[in-house]
């Protein structure tokens, strides 16, 4: 599978180190009342859709970036990768 890096162009995959669910951006907030609950829930409790999904990638050969990489789980065809920077500065978290 080819990964189109937004700084690099595209890369084999296997230069990649595939964490999981780009939901992981968006880290509870350690001081919320419910903050145990919220971070069993970002910790234990994911997805496993068939179809479109949105992953974190680390491309641990490289540049050591963090990509948000939109991938088809049935397909393996990819529609959209972005800097997870870029996709944390986006959703109004700091990086």
């Amino acid at each position: 599978m080819i990964i189109n890096h937004p700084l690099l162009g595209p890369r084999d995959s296997s230069e990649f180190y595939h964490l999981g669910d780009a939901t992981l951006i968006d880290r509870p907030n350690r001081e919320d009342v419910n903050a145990a609950e919220a971070f069993y829930e970002y910790l234990y409790v994911r997805d496993n859709p068939a179809g479109k999904y949105c992953e974190l990638w680390y491309h641990e050969q490289g540049d050591r970036s963090w990509l948000v990489v939109t991938r088809d789980t049935t397909t393996h065809e990819i529609s959209e990768v972005k800097l997870a920077s870029d996709e944390a500065r986006a959703r109004g978290r700091s990086v």
